[in-house]
């Protein structure tokens, strides 16, 4: 990485919304100087990008190998929340996110997980309590407080979760929320008590009455859940108080982009470049106080230099005055990585996944396509030998979860959506516990699927009646050890043997992994029963 000393171009001044031919001068990674000159070259000199909210581990990689990839896009700061592997390992696995960034160049800032366990009805593998919350408060590398996910325990005041929010505000670290579908009185109590941030609107009335109370909204497009067409007018009418983020970055959809497309979408719709560039370079480094420069004098040396400000393709990217990435390649080196796990449980049989029948009508998750909300429906189920089974001709598959941390009968129910007309997927990125959750169209393929990730401690599997798939992810069942390249097109592949088995959703695997996260609507699944999102309560799955 070869550190830079003088750059010129076009340089897009977000602070005075204007854009000059100008130089910039550095000195230790500082720009000394910026100023304008007759004639400099014809690409343009911007802050880079910042997503506002991200899970590392949902792009399957770790930090190191995700910053080698996103900085090729002109990403040069994420706030990340590594609820995910916390789930797994506690305060060891921030730890080991933290430790594994050294060196990437790219600036993260994490926070604390604010919700380990998410909820009581389910098994994770770690707990971080207020007084977890505290020590990981006061490091100087810990930003935020990471997604409040437990609203109703907001709502009715929980001692522990108001005690994690009190310790927030004693170390003057901004509260990240998640709230979906929450408005009215309720919203404004959550907002009150000091949350300052949603990802989860996934109408524009529900973020304009955020809006209202105070809130900031992110203006969420990812591999599963994707709110830009809902949200995008936001871009207009409030470019001060939204910010862009994708919450979740499949690896195959990284190697293409990253915040880079949330910019070049607005642009196209006719946005004010210089809002787009606000929301998606400005906003997230002043709301949470990121140590990241802004193309000033005496700020770090932290720009992207794009060919132009319609398709915004990054031609170099820098970092505290070094050339971190260029022409798609990025400076990087080579590096080993640890892989942490906890997988305490031997294979499974089909008898595993089974269901007495005592009638034929069952609750049934339905999912649907790009949300991360379910409904639910009754639905007559088919019965076998006294036992009620999927039905791949109506799109009736089960859908189960195995408790990875011990040995504990395997949770069943039924889901509606996936498509499959043989076979099953399975993956151990559960949100947000990650025990190990299966669609399938017959219970042997489901033990099978689930075989082949408790083999590989932790991964995505798919097995159907001709074949059989596993991607393994070794870093606490939910990362890979190996670059975004590797892990992306393995990934594009069992993606699309998914959907060649018969599922017609954009990533089959992201939605899966989403069927388990009971803090969002409606019906989902834990290792421990169907659970009624709505109420907050398990709920039976047979309906006499």
């Amino acid at each position: 990485m070869e550190p830079l000393k003088v750059i010129s171009g076009q340089i897009v001044d977000l602070h005075q919304r204007r854009i000059f031919p100008g130089s910039i001068s550095i000195l230790d990674g500082i720009i000394t100087e910026i100023k304008e000159i007759g004639y400099a070259p014809a690409h343009f000199i911007l802050p880079g990008f910042v997503d506002a909210h991200i899970h590392i581990e949902s792009s399957m990689l770790v930090p190191y190998e995700f910053a080698r990839t996103a900085l090729k896009h002109g990403t040069i700061a994420t706030i990340s929340d590594p609820h995910e592997i916390a789930n797994v390992l506690g305060i060891d696995g921030v730890v080991y996110m933290l430790e594994n960034a050294k060196g990437a160049k790219l600036k993260f800032h994490f926070g604390a997980p604010s919700c380990v366990p998410a909820t009581t009805f389910e098994t994770a593998g770690a707990i971080i309590d207020a007084d977890g919350v505290e020590a990981l408060l006061r490091r100087d590398d810990i930003f935020y407080l990471s997604e409040m996910m437990n609203y109703p325990g907001v709502l009715f005041e929980d001692s522990e979760v108001m005690k994690k929010i009190a310790l927030a505000k004693k170390y003057n670290k901004p509260v990240d929320g998640h709230a979906p579908g929450l408005m009215g009185t309720d919203a404004e109590k959550y907002i009150a008590a000091g949350i300052s941030t949603d990802h989860e609107c996934f109408t524009l009335e529900e973020a304009l009455g955020k809006l209202k109370q105070g809130m900031k909204i992110l203006i969420r497009e990812g591999s599963a859940a994707r709110n830009f067409n809902a949200l995008h007018s936001l871009v207009k009418s409030h470019p001060n108080e939204v910010m862009f983020c994708c919450d979740d970055k499949h690896p195959d959809e990284l190697i293409l982009f990253h915040i880079d497309e949330h910019v070049r979408k607005s642009v196209s719709l006719g946005y004010d470049l210089f809002d787009v560039l606000q929301i998606a370079c400005i906003n997230p480094v002043h709301h949470y106080k990121m140590n990241v420069g802004l193309l000033r004098e005496g700020d770090s040396a932290d720009f992207i230099c794009v060919k132009d400000l319609t398709t915004f393709e990054v031609i170099k990217t820098v970092i505290d005055g070094e050339v971190v990435a260029e022409a798609q390649k990025t400076f990087l080196p080579d590096r080993k990585h640890s892989t942490p796990n906890q997988f305490n449980i031997q294979s499974k049989t089909a008898s595993d996944f089974s269901i007495k029948a005592d009638g034929t009508r069952v609750r049934t998750i339905i999912a649907l396509d790009g949300q991360l909300i379910t409904k639910e429906e009754t639905i007559d189920a088919s019965i076998k030998d006294g036992h009620l089974i999927a039905d791949p001709s109506k799109d009736l598959l089960k859908i189960a979860v195995v408790n990875r941390y011990s040995e504990a009968p395997v949770a069943v129910a039924f889901i509606k959506n996936f498509g499959l007309r043989e076979g099953a997927i399975a993956s151990s990125v559960a949100h947000d516990s990650h025990n190990i959750i299966i669609v399938g169209a017959d219970d042997a393929s489901m033990a099978k699927a689930a075989n082949l990730i408790i083999a590989a401690r932790g991964g995505l599997s798919l097995v159907s009646n001709s074949e059989e798939m596993v991607i393994g992810l070794p870093v606490a069942g939910l990362m890979s050890d190996r670059d975004c390249e590797t892990i992306g097109n393995a990934y594009a592949k069992i993606d699309q043997l998914a959907k060649s088995l018969g599922s017609s959703l954009k990533a089959p695997y992201m939605l899966l992994s989403f069927m388990a996260l009971l803090v969002i609507p409606q019906l989902k699944i834990s290792d421990k029963g169907l659970f009624d999102g709505g109420k907050f309560v398990f709920t039976n799955l047979q309906i006499e």
